[in-house]
């Protein structure tokens, strides 16, 4: 098939070269604008773009999608589809009618559930058992278009955003061509969503990050381990800031600990360290201080003196 490809992140890489590879003739790349990065502010591109270049394919990348030169490029094309992994931009109706077999969407989620930019942290936030992927005709609504296929993924209780992102994109990969040619033999068949059991996954915050000790210790966890490469979960400690990287629910004697703080230390020991929340306690197994590189619990402690009863968040 002739394909036109739209997408960014590393999510969206893993399709594409599944596309190549499979043979079909990809015509053009459109991915977001170079980001500059860190104090040199170096221009960084896509890994999509990245990708592309590496195939020698046409890349475009418009601020604005919807801006009539990008429109004009799409429709002297002539695609016979349009592929959208994480791209980042809404597509206006002008470019979803452009298609021959319309513009089909690889989503992170079991739809209706998650529709939104972040449907594999919220997935593990909210305690999740399953997710998968769903490919899906797009129209104006944001995730909002008929189904077309679902796999499903489990979570497991060690799956972080990462882990879990880079299965979802394997199967990703492997279900666009799955759809692709039940497109082509015309067997493909639309599925509503049901609004109802729709939810949202809005964009992640730095603000999502930050630990609140009220909560319980299964959240917090999952909290951990959902936002591992950004923002990170983080709290202060004796003061100064730390990202927790890996953290263990841990069983306490409630009773014997009834009268400790959500927030406060209730155990150290020379390899790690164990904090009291609403419900529960979790123990640090590896944290990142701020100037400082990753490190386990028991480093931390070497170089920092903790105590039984101080509070961490404050």
């Amino acid at each position: 098939m002739n394909i036109i490809y739209m997408g960014t992140p590393d999510f969206a890489v893993y399709p594409l070269k599944k596309l190549i590879e499979a043979g079909h003739n990809i015509s053009l790349v459109i991915t977001q604008p170079d980001k500059a990065k860190g104090r040199s502010k170096a221009l960084i591109p896509t890994p999509v773009k990245v990708a592309a270049k590496e195939h020698n394919i046409d890349v475009l990348q418009p601020e604005k999608v919807k801006t009539e030169s990008v429109v004009k490029k799409i429709e002297s094309l002539k695609p016979d589809v349009i592929v959208v992994a994480a791209y980042g931009q809404i597509l206006p109706e002008s470019i979803l009618n452009i298609p021959v077999y319309g513009c089909i969407n690889i989503h992170a989620s079991l739809l209706p559930r998650y529709r939104g930019a972040a449907p594999i942290e919220r997935a593990i936030l909210d305690g999740e058992e399953k997710t998968g992927v769903t490919t899906m005709y797009m129209e104006k609504g944001l995730d909002t278009g008929d189904m077309i296929d679902k796999v499903e993924v489990d979570i497991t209780s060690e799956d972080t955003g990462e882990t879990l992102h880079d299965k979802l994109a394997v199967c990703g990969a492997e279900l666009i061509l799955k759809t692709l040619e039940k497109l082509e033999e015309k067997s493909a068949i639309r599925e509503k969503q049901d609004d109802s059991l729709s939810s949202y996954a809005p964009m992640l915050t730095k603000e999502m990050g930050e630990i609140d000790f009220d909560r319980p210790a299964d959240y917090i966890d999952r909290q951990v381990r959902a936002l591992i490469v950004w923002p990170c979960a983080y709290t202060k400690i004796a003061g100064k800031n730390v990202k927790i990287l890996k953290v263990r629910v841990t069983d306490i004697n409630e009773e014997r600990y009834q009268d400790a703080k959500p927030g406060e230390i209730i155990e150290i020991t020379k390899k790690n360290f164990t904090i009291k929340c609403g419900e529960g306690a979790i123990t640090i197994l590896k944290l990142l201080p701020e100037g400082k590189k990753s490190m386990d619990a028991s480093a931390y402690l070497n170089g920092n003196k903790l105590e039984t009863g101080m509070c961490v968040g404050e």
